[in-house]
């Protein structure tokens, strides 16, 4: 009996469909190992859209015909691509509506009644037609002094690289007449608030990984921001603070990780330091089928820590402004991720937020609105 000669997309296919043919090595590199040989080929999508492979197939066919020519190491790899992109259902989170009475629990016969005037500014009021008792809600800002808009705009000031001060001087600019020492009282409220509800919904992040640490200070004192980062999406997945850099136990990074992420990686790239292969033998590495460690990193070539090195200017650029931080555990530290993740718009990501690219969209013109609303219900849930 003949054996069937597979065509090459049949080929690619078996090879994408095996569990451990393909290597991602970053948004642009894989490596894809032979199905007859101990050798691996590398794979390259390049910025302008092309593919090349290694493989003796791709070399002579593309030089021979002078034309595109697809091996089925290539064709294994845009099925992977093609595979990533139909990922699980967005996650919307949209902007908290008043959908029904507070008192008899009604949704049928809600009326908007005009707004509430006050000092701070004007509140929707609402009128139930069954029990015919109006009211007026401000989800997340409850008992506060100053109105949403206000507060909403200090946050977005303030991560967007104002310091407390001159965040409080523009809000003076639109009446909002504020101490700096209020405004950071604001950013340490809501962003425990919105960190507590965001660690609850797992983006959806790749199969890579990436950790670092920058040193920063803690009431003039040296620390090390430790951080993990998606290669894909640049979802900055968790954080942790420590008072060394080469024996620091960043176990419980990676296992906050897992946690947030809902998943470990199929690769972690970190740099040489001992302590990042400690915890990653302790936390991801099983017989047979754990995390493979990437350890030789460069600024160059196939194996760069670039992203990371980009996430740690911003981290730079914010403590130039804030000079040091009071508390390791700081609302400063907490804010700056939800920013990067969820409100702050990444060039590389094509104009997308992290949470976007991670299958998690924030609507409503005004994000951090959206989710401090959403995270005081689900709090009161």
């Amino acid at each position: 009996m003949t054996t069937p000669v597979l065509s090459r997309e049949e080929k690619g296919r078996l090879i994408a469909e095996s569990p451990n043919q393909i290597q991602r090595m970053d948004e642009r590199h894989y490596k894809v190992a032979s199905q007859n040989r101990d050798i691996t080929y590398d794979v390259t999508h390049r910025e302008s859209g092309s593919w090349l492979c290694n493989c003796l197939d791709f070399q002579y066919r593309a030089l021979e015909q002078h034309q595109i020519h697809r091996c089925k190491h290539i064709i294994a790899c845009q099925i992977r691509e093609q595979l990533r992109e139909k990922v699980r259902e967005n996650v919307i989170i949209q902007p908290v509506e008043i959908t029904a009475c507070i008192y008899c629990h009604s949704d049928k016969n809600l009326k908007r009644f005009g707004v509430r005037h006050n000092k701070y500014g004007d509140i929707q009021r609402f009128l139930c037609v069954d029990c015919k008792r109006t009211f007026s809600v401000n989800i997340g800002f409850e008992r506060m002094k100053h109105s949403p808009q206000g507060i909403t705009t200090a946050m977005q000031l303030y991560f967007s690289g104002e310091s407390l001060r001159n965040t409080a001087r523009s809000l003076q600019l639109l009446g909002v007449q504020v101490s700096y020492k209020t405004v950071f009282m604001w950013i340490k409220k809501y962003s425990a608030l919105m960190e507590k509800y965001l660690d609850k919904i797992p983006p959806n992040v790749s199969d890579t990984w990436r950790a670092d640490e920058i040193f920063l200070k803690v009431r003039g004192n040296l620390k090390y921001l430790y951080a993990l980062m998606d290669d894909q999406t640049r979802f900055w997945i968790a954080q942790e603070v420590a008072n060394t850099k080469y024996t620091a136990d960043l176990r419980p990074l990676f296992k906050l990780g897992k946690v947030i992420a809902d998943k470990q990686p199929k690769t972690l790239i970190t740099d040489g330091a001992q302590n990042f292969h400690e915890a990653y033998t302790k936390e991801f590495w099983t017989r047979g089928n754990g995390t493979e460690h990437i350890r030789e990193i460069r600024m160059d070539g196939i194996v760069h820590n670039n992203k990371m090195e980009r996430l740690n200017g911003e981290i730079r650029d914010r403590e130039k402004i804030m000079r040091t931080l009071e508390i390791p555990d700081s609302p400063i530290l907490k804010g700056m991720r939800i920013y990067h993740n969820f409100v702050r718009p990444h060039m590389a990501l094509k104009g997308k937020t992290p949470a976007e690219k991670a299958g998690i969209e924030v609507k409503g013109k005004d994000k951090w609105l959206t989710l401090i609303q959403n995270a005081s219900q689900r709090t009161k849930n």
